[in-house]
């Protein structure tokens, strides 16, 4: 199929990994290869970057979590936990590192950046626990980590932006500890795999539908069948019903033009509009899952910019 991808991402798309989820292990070391190239003349100047870990859900193993603090922070500040993408696969705490620098920069903000267990090795809700053990520990920890418990929001993009889609579920089901505002990018959130995006875009780069097919069958592992009736909202947070979604944080949710995940992001805004939900959507024309990975081009800028605008009103910060 041809698309009318934005004349500044087009010649750049060849570069790109193309992501095969036929084998992970494969598959993350082929991630693990090219973020340690994007990463090796990183400026982490004026940011304090600790890695610690941090106790699990009950019966798991401790949680890895790297935080980064402005170095110049001297008040209180809010807290964004910061959940990376993959498919529910791949990804670490490496694969974000620098947008989270640039976050932590740019927002003067706490940034807690998540490494949750993977499928298929470990199956929802194993990694979904983790977030939520993770939100916890914020919370617990707000008056160490000099921020404002009522300033927490999530953030995460594609699958981690379905995982913070989930964790604001869990956490109202719970009646847990509270998030301020949810930051859904181009999120993984239906399991179905019915929309029309989902169907027409079998070959586009980056992210595709033969991907998101493996993807929903590691991460619901045995006990669920993608598709099939009873699985939970909390997993694939499009299944929720309006009166399920009443209640929950403010969000913005983005999109990108050519990307299987498109409508069922578009869905989600909607569904959460009618629930009472005050939410953002941006969607981006001419762009594709992962585009933004072109930083030059003019709209992988605006998106930028957009975040850092959209974040600034969600936590509080202006």
């Amino acid at each position: 199929m041809s698309y009318n991808f934005d004349p500044e991402l087009a010649p750049m798309i060849d570069l790109l990994p193309n992501m095969d989820f036929g084998d992970p292990v494969t598959a993350r070391a082929g991630l693990q290869e090219m973020v340690a190239l994007m990463l090796a003349e990183l400026d982490e100047s004026g940011i304090n970057i600790e890695d610690i870990s941090i106790a699990g859900p009950t019966g798991a193993p401790e949680i890895p979590v790297r935080i980064y603090a402005p170095s110049a922070k001297a008040s209180t500040t809010a807290a964004l936990i910061y959940i990376h993408g993959g498919g529910f696969v791949v990804g670490d705490l490496d694969t974000e590192h620098a947008a989270a620098v640039s976050l932590c920069r740019d927002l003067g903000v706490v940034l807690i950046s998540v490494d949750y267990r993977l499928a298929p090795e470990t199956p929802f809700p194993g990694g979904l626990e983790d977030c939520y053990a993770t939100l916890a520990w914020v919370h617990a920890n707000a008056i160490e980590l000099n921020v404002d418990s009522e300033r927490i929001g999530v953030m995460g993009g594609s699958a981690g932006g379905g995982l913070a889609a989930g964790l604001a579920l869990l956490a109202k089901q719970r009646n847990g500890p509270a998030i301020c505002f949810q930051m859904l990018g181009i999120p993984e959130l239906d399991d179905r795999l019915t929309t029309a995006s989902m169907t027409e875009f079998v070959d586009t780069p980056v992210w595709n539908r033969p991907n998101a097919i493996r993807s929903w069958h590691y991460y619901l592992g045995d006990d669920y069948t993608s598709g099939a009736d009873g699985v939970p909202i909390t997993a694939a947070p499009a299944r929720a019903t309006v009166d399920e979604l009443r209640g929950l944080p403010p969000a913005c949710v983005t999109t990108m033009e050519f990307d299987p995940l498109r409508d069922e992001g578009l869905e989600y805004a909607q569904k959460l509009l009618q629930a009472g939900v005050s939410v953002e959507v941006h969607s981006y024309p001419g762009t594709f899952h992962g585009s933004a990975l072109i930083a030059t081009a003019s709209v992988s800028q605006r998106e930028n910019a957009d975040t850092r605008a959209v974040l600034k009103r969600g936590l509080g910060l202006e």
